[in-house]
């Protein structure tokens, strides 16, 4: 079983900025590619971003382009988030694929417990 962490959420103010961090001790979790999604109170889930193994492949969803940058190291994913807004409230999730790269949610094998991020007004 792959075990995934996150961590950085936080509550902050509306244009600031935060970066959350996914890690996992298997061996493996350099080999995944790897997403960020997030779920807001009574809404679906939403596809933030992901990013290949090599880290040479990435992509957002609309709601946050030019504003989140997904990157990574040996070790840790991580989600810069930028300009911040109340819209971007949610639990963020850290997951794993072992198998391609695309941003559907169901293709990913591997998801962590998510972690609250709160903007204010």
């Amino acid at each position: 079983q792959v075990h995934l962490v996150e961590s950085g959420g936080g509550v902050v103010q509306a244009g600031d900025s935060l970066r959350l961090s996914c890690g996992s001790s298997t061996r493996a979790f350099h080999s995944y590619a790897v997403g960020w999604f997030r779920q807001a109170p009574h809404k679906e889930r939403e596809f933030v971003a992901v990013i290949s193994s090599s880290g040479g492949h990435t992509s957002y969803g609309d709601s946050v382009k030019d504003r989140f940058t997904i990157s990574r190291d040996s070790v840790m994913v991580y989600l810069q988030m930028n300009h911040l807004e109340p819209e971007d409230t949610a639990v963020y999730y850290c997951a794993a694929r072992t198998r391609g790269v695309g941003p559907v949610a169901d293709a990913f094998n591997y998801w962590g417990q998510g972690t609250q991020v709160t903007v204010s007004s």
